[in-house]
């Protein structure tokens, strides 16, 4: 923050839910604009990952034992 002379800091999703992170950036306040979101919006992809999983199941929609995965893959 220093650094680049940010003057404001936000967290999200499954992080944001660390109480020893939302602590220590609450205590930035003096020098920073900090937004922390209420501990029950601070959810992770793990959710919408094993729903998504379920229901691909369901359908029976399988993929290959040699696919690997890939973070950009063209749907």
């Amino acid at each position: 923050m220093k650094e680049t002379d940010i003057k404001e800091i936000a967290i999200a999703g499954g992080v944001s839910a660390n109480s020893e992170l939302r602590k220590r950036l609450a205590s930035f306040s003096k020098d920073y604009k900090v937004y922390i979101p209420k501990f029950e919006y601070c959810t992770d992809n793990a959710a919408m990952i094993a729903i998504t999983g379920y229901y691909k199941y369901l359908q029976q929609d399988f993929t290959e034992q040699n696919t690997s995965p890939n973070a950009r893959m063209k749907i």
